[in-house]
């Protein structure tokens, strides 16, 4: 199993051109390539659906109700959590996104089957794809993507030094609240400890817990309501289990009757399998239902207690809370209770607590200036080896007096004012790029033209897999503004990226699509639409044909066959 996500299957209803549409993936590079109009972007148009972009009625092909792009993808089972955490069970290192679209522009989305918001698709898109289009160029262009880009690059160090800035700041800030509440609390400091006092005291024996008003009003609910409860589970129990109409004997006839015919036709084998599951499930069910049941049981002393202690809680949130949630103001309670012996501690401290208070924040500042000014070493020595080899992969793409550059813009150590701390440290970072070896630096936004952007970005993407690849990589319109060698060398850097993951690239341009390892050819039929046989995968003769098209922009060219073959030939 892959230690990342791979792209298996993209399934395609009602997009655009496409009626309907199945591309099987494999590893390495595979290209995409067709007329213009043919379709073959939409195939792209279907996956950023799939990873929660934007849902357009206008998406929806002329005459039908609503669209569908499913994916399907292999998780490698350390995700497994990650994915839990977004309420996605991973079955089988299997994940299966599918996205509906109606033609009033209502979007429906689920993986592996549970419902997902197209949000949810955005955030777990990050560990599935790399999509590298026309946006992706306009991103790099801001200096929170370049900061994003370098930080990545510089991995655990990176992580390590943002760790350690971001607890010191943490307790430089906590610090100073506490300092600037103390002085604010002097003049009422009196009035304020006892106020203190008598919430210590009053939690103290009321021994609040995290979480628990929330489950004494499930334990309310469900005293205040044993009879309904139990009436419910018998109903249920007695459809379930009943000799002559119940479920379970039904189920457990089908069973058998199935049993003595499913070795005469195959296809009786999994009905029966699904039969005898849904017996087991609900036996299951029956036990769980009788011990539920047995346990159900009226305590109107219990349910006295529990109503007390709500109105207690209820009561102190009143007098010390706010007006949120109760739930989450009862847990404010607690957090309030944990923090109080420090703001006692502060209060009677006085002029001494202070002071110590100040001299721990000095400390504590001087803790901070170092930790960012490691961080800004551990960016600085990564801007370095980013530069050094994004300009090396920039030359193998044809642009060999280009030279790439991160430049780190620190603040002033020896001065540094409290804003300049910010969560991500003290620093700028930049990108520019420089024509050639006298040229100066010019902002990557100012100084490169589309094809190079593209080359830029494809040479970055190129030097961050080797390091910290994603499972797929998705290339629209890499080849903008590209021709010539420059597009063998594109096609040449897709490739060599492809050794690191699936990469997967819409192109026109026969010098790149001569590198890919896997090529379809989409094309429309008469009608202007495209259906699974105007979608097919070529080989041999017929992708040197394909080839001498692109170069050509006619069929039957003997020359273009010829520099078809030639320029198949690089990849050996």
């Amino acid at each position: 199993m892959s230690e990342r996500t791979f792209l298996d299957e993209i399934t395609i209803r009602s997009i655009g051109v496409i009626d309907q549409a199945t591309i099987e993936f494999s590893s390495g590079l595979t290209v995409l390539s067709g007329e213009t109009g043919a379709g073959k972007t939409m195939i792209l148009t279907a996956l950023n659906l799939i990873l929660g972009g934007k849902s357009d009625s206008a998406l929806v092909r002329q005459g039908s109700e609503r669209l569908i792009a499913s994916g399907r993808f292999r998780v490698p089972t350390d995700l497994n959590e990650i994915f839990d955490n977004f309420g996605v069970v991973i079955e089988e290192n299997e994940l299966v996104i599918s996205r509906s679209v109606n033609s009033d522009g209502k979007s429906k989305a689920t993986c592996n089957g549970i419902a997902v918001t197209a949000n949810t698709l955005i955030n777990m898109s990050e560990f599935i794809v790399e999509v590298h289009a026309q946006a992706a160029n306009l991103n790099i262009s801001k200096l929170p993507k370049q900061r994003e880009l370098l930080d990545k690059f510089a991995g655990d160090p990176y992580k390590k030094a943002i760790a350690d800035y971001s607890h010191v700041l943490e307790r430089y800030f906590e610090l100073k609240s506490r300092i600037d509440s103390l002085k604010k609390s002097k003049a009422q400091k009196d009035s304020e400890l006892e106020e203190l006092r008598e919430f210590l005291s009053i939690l103290e024996k009321l021994k609040l817990r995290q979480g628990e008003y929330s489950k004494i009003n499930a334990s309310i609910e469900r005293l205040s309501n044993v009879e309904e409860l139990r009436i419910a589970g018998i109903t249920a129990s007695s459809a379930i289990d009943d000799e002559e109409s119940g479920a379970l004997n039904s189920l457990n006839v089908a069973r058998h009757a199935l049993d003595s015919a499913r070795s005469k036709d195959a296809e009786l084998e999994s009905i029966h399998a699904k039969v005898s599951d849904g017996y087991f499930l609900i036996d299951d069910a029956r036990t769980e239902l009788a011990a539920y049941i047995h346990s159900l049981e009226a305590d109107p002393d219990q349910l006295e207690v529990l109503n007390s202690r709500k109105a207690v809680i209820i009561a102190l949130i009143k007098k010390y809370g706010g007006n949120g949630n109760l739930d989450v103001e009862s847990d404010n309670l607690v957090h309030k209770y944990s923090q109080s012996a420090d703001a006692m501690a502060d209060l009677e401290g006085g002029d001494d607590r202070l002071h110590a208070m100040e001299l721990e924040l000095k400390s504590t500042k001087e803790a901070l200036v170092k930790s960012a000014r490691h961080l800004t070493h551990v960016r600085t020595e990564a801007a370095s080896n980013l530069s050094a080899l994004v300009t090396q992969e920039i030359h193998e793409l044809s642009m060999p007096h280009t030279s790439f550059s991160v430049q780190i813009k620190s603040a002033d150590y020896s001065a540094l004012k409290e804003s300049d701390f910010t969560v991500l440290g003290c620093d700028e970072i930049s990108m520019f790029i420089s024509s050639h070896k006298d040229a100066p630096l010019v902002a990557l936004a100012k100084g490169a033209s589309g094809g190079e952007m593209s080359r830029v970005m494809l040479a970055l993407e190129v030097v961050l897999a080797a390091t910290h690849p994603v499972g797929t990589y998705i290339f629209d319109e890499v080849d903008a503004g590209v021709g010539g060698k420059a597009a063998i060398e594109v096609g040449r850097r897709l490739h060599a990226l492809s050794r690191h993951a699936q990469v997967v690239v819409v192109t026109h341009l026969p010098q790149v699509a001569a590198w890919a390892d896997s090529h379809f050819v989409v094309t429309k039929d008469i009608n202007g639409s495209v259906s699974q046989s105007d979608v097919r995968k070529v080989d041999g003769e017929d992708r040197i044909e394909e080839i001498a098209r692109m170069l050509a922009g006619l069929e039957n060219s003997t020359s273009a066959r010829e520099h078809a073959a030639e320029l198949l030939s690089l990849k050996v």
